[in-house]
């Protein structure tokens, strides 16, 4: 699975890295005022402790919509993460969707329309996962934390599904847009800290995962090859991360 990850750029630099539209708004943070009580302007920036519910962000490949013949063109979104269903009557009640089987969610009533045309990526620069250690003083369980990144300090690209969702209770609000992170089957070493692992999908075919207008192959769902799971290192890190309230560099540094 993956419920916890890092991210150290920023929409506007990811746009530029990949040739990219930003389409992530700045918003305003009510908790940094300025001198006369208002809001500053804030971007969506580095964050080292992404947790679900988190707006996070995406990209996708869609059609121009004053152009919608002209060919799609890859964007910067800004999403909930937690997908919600087109037909979940409100936010929150149901589970709380931030991953998604690869091998079954075309079969799943919350993603099956997703899987056809609502495909996106998830920037990461790693991610964590726990597995069991030691009791503690107290023989209570403990978990131990450890990230995954690329070994040569690059980005991650993970599969993804989005969704977009209308209250249907206010016509004046803005759409919400939401998204679930693809896991597989863990490949290589990746096994020895859980056996899932989110689905890595590989530069060379973003443009068949991210086609606004035709199915993506069902090889792109199956685990990456042996060879994309080599490039991963694996290594523990501090309990820090198991917080989310916790947000620093400190929380990537081995231990």
């Amino acid at each position: 699975m993956c419920g916890r990850y890092a991210v150290t750029t920023d929409p506007a630099k990811l746009a530029a890295e990949i040739d990219a539209v930003n389409e992530v708004p700045v918003v305003l943070d009510g908790a940094t005022g300025d001198s006369d009580g208002g809001a500053a302007p804030r971007a969506l920036g580095p964050n080292y402790n992404v947790a679900p519910t988190t707006t996070v962000m995406s990209v996708v490949k869609r059609h121009d919509h004053d152009h919608p013949d002209d060919d799609p063109t890859l964007r910067i979104r800004a999403m909930r993460w937690g997908l919600v269903p087109p037909w979940a009557k409100e936010v929150g009640k149901g589970p709380l969707l931030f991953n998604a089987r690869a091998e079954t969610a075309g079969e799943k009533s919350s993603f099956r329309s997703s899987v056809k045309s609502r495909r996106c990526l998830i920037p990461m620069d790693g991610w964590y996962e726990w597995k069991k250690g030691p009791p503690d003083t107290k023989g209570k369980p403990t978990k131990v934390p450890f990230f995954m990144s690329p070994a040569d300090g690059t980005r991650l690209f993970m599969a993804g599904l989005w969704s977009v969702w209308h209250d249907r209770t206010d016509e004046a609000a803005a759409p919400l847009l939401s998204c679930s992170i693809l896991t597989t089957d863990a490949v290589g070493d990746l096994v020895e800290v859980h056996d899932r692992m989110p689905l890595i999908m590989p530069y060379a075919h973003w443009d068949a995962w991210l086609d606004p207008d035709h199915r993506a192959p069902d090889e792109l769902f199956a685990p990456p090859s042996a060879e994309v799971a080599a490039a991963i290192t694996i290594r523990e890190v501090s309990p820090l991360v198991n917080r989310v309230a916790n947000n620093s560099p400190e929380l990537l540094e081995p231990v």
